[in-house]
């Protein structure tokens, strides 16, 4: 594999070549319980189905519950715990702090997420990835600028697909930022084009998921 180049001052990391390590067939028997992958996701990986179902592979974990004596409004975003995992891909969202998002539900509970890419996936389907819950029960959602640590509404954030920088997974996905231009200037350095969230459309979302299957598919 080759080495990544050192992130720049946005703090993304640039592109030099798709590469993401997923959990080994063993590993992920053994680990399954410890991590409460659902039965329903990963018995049928096992079973040899078709690589489009790794997309469904997810840690079932419940929210984190919404702490009063804080003193933040129930829908503001929160700090990350380390032990949080991403409901959509398994990884701790903490460990990439300038990608991570998060969703905050009508109760106050909270997941956290490792990407963008896994946020939307999410927000996609989220009685699969959160039992109980439906889009309209999230009361707010929140995505990452960089190393900067500012968090962004979802919805009101813009996006680069296509650029050189490197998600959690080593792989392309969308960086966020506060303003059309600040997502041009990244644009203008790193490639890619500058979407509004509604502009990140289904084929887009498809794409770069699919690309995260054939990745995992490559490495099982």
């Amino acid at each position: 594999m080759s080495a990544s180049l050192p992130p720049d001052s946005s703090g993304y990391q640039r592109l030099t070549r798709r590469r993401w390590l997923w959990w080994g067939g063993a590993a992920l028997v053994a680990g399954a319980g410890a991590a409460g992958l659902s039965r329903n996701y990963w018995m049928p990986l096992l079973a040899g189905e078709q690589e489009e179902d790794l997309l469904h592979v997810c840690v079932v974990a419940p929210p984190y519950p919404y702490d009063a004596a804080s003193g933040l409004p129930m829908e503001a975003p929160r700090a990350i715990p380390k032990d949080a995992r991403c409901p959509v891909c398994g990884m701790y969202p903490e460990r990439s702090p300038a990608w991570a998002a998060q969703v905050i539900y009508r109760d106050g509970g909270v997941h956290y997420f490792d990407s963008p890419i896994d946020l939307m996936q999410f927000l996609n389907n989220v009685p699969g990835f959160s039992p109980g819950y439906t889009r309209a029960d999230i009361l707010s959602a929140w995505v990452t600028y960089g190393r900067t640590g500012q968090w962004l509404p979802h919805d009101k954030a813009w996006y680069v697909h296509g650029s050189d920088a490197l998600g959690p997974m080593r792989m392309g996905d969308l960086p966020a930022f506060p303003t059309r231009e600040a997502a041009q200037e990244f644009a203008g350095r790193r490639g890619g084009k500058v979407l509004s969230f509604e502009g990140v459309t289904p084929s887009i979302l498809k794409s770069l998921s699919s690309d995260r299957s054939h990745a995992m598919h490559e490495h099982m």
